[in-house]
Parts: structure tokens; C-alpha cells; sequence
């Protein structure tokens, strides 16, 4: 199974602008630009290495949790299938997204949530 990114989402307190312009201003200082917002979600990545990103959340706009990290893959499906044959605890049921993404949530042994996806 390919790995694509590894993205770390950091939960934030602040919504709004106000919440997202600090992240972006402290980041930016040390290189990141925003690559997409959502409102609820905004992620910065580094311009050379674009797979080098951080998000930033207020809220998950259709689950109930905010996962603690972002894996991409290569195929979605698959990895549901590799994890549910596994027993592992899916917290959040593979869902097509209006933002075109494929994903699931699935808890690592840790207790952290891990969202898988893929886009489409």
C-alpha cells in the first residue's frame, strides 16, 4: 500500500480568521503558505516540499471527532478493507465527500484517531 502524505492535524480553539491568521502568520515565519481553507479546516504547506503540510482544525465538518493525523493513500479502499479484516475500531465510515475526498476514521492502538483518505 503507497503511502502519499502524512499530515498532523492540530486542533485550535479559535475559530474564524482570527484563529487561522495566527497559525498563519506563526508558521509562515518559518516557511509554510495556506494551500486550502475550508473555515473549519486550513492547511499550510512548505512551497518546496509540498507534501510537507500542517492542518489546522476547529471541527470536522462530518464527524464527530477531529482526528489526530491525516494519512493519504493510494487506494482508500483497500486500506478500509485491510483495516476492518484486522478488527481495528473504525470511528468514522468510509465516506465520499463533497470536497473530493474518500475517507474513514479508524483509532490506532494509542487511542489517536487516524483519518485515512484518498481523493478522487
Amino acid at each position: 500500500m503507497a503511502v502519499r502524505r502524512v499530515v498532523p492535524n492540530v486542533r485550535v480553539a479559535r475559530e474564524g480568521e482570527a484563529g487561522q491568521a495566527e497559525n498563519r502568520e506563526f508558521y509562515g515565519r518559518l516557511g509554510f503558505e495556506e494551500v486550502m481553507n475550508h473555515g473549519w479546516i486550513m492547511t499550510l504547506a512548505a512551497p518546496g516540499s509540498p507534501t510537507a503540510q500542517l492542518s489546522f482544525m476547529t471541527r470536522d465538518a462530518t464527524a464527530a471527532l477531529v482526528p489526530d493525523v491525516s494519512v493519504e493513500v493510494e487506494d482508500v479502499d483497500a486500506a478500509y478493507a485491510a483495516m476492518r479484516a484486522a478488527g481495528a475500531e473504525i470511528v468514522h465510515p468510509l465516506s465520499d465527500e463533497e470536497w473530493g475526498v474518500r475517507r474513514f476514521f479508524v483509532r490506532d492502538p494509542n487511542g489517536r484517531v487516524v483519518n485515512v483518505l484518498g481523493h478522487r
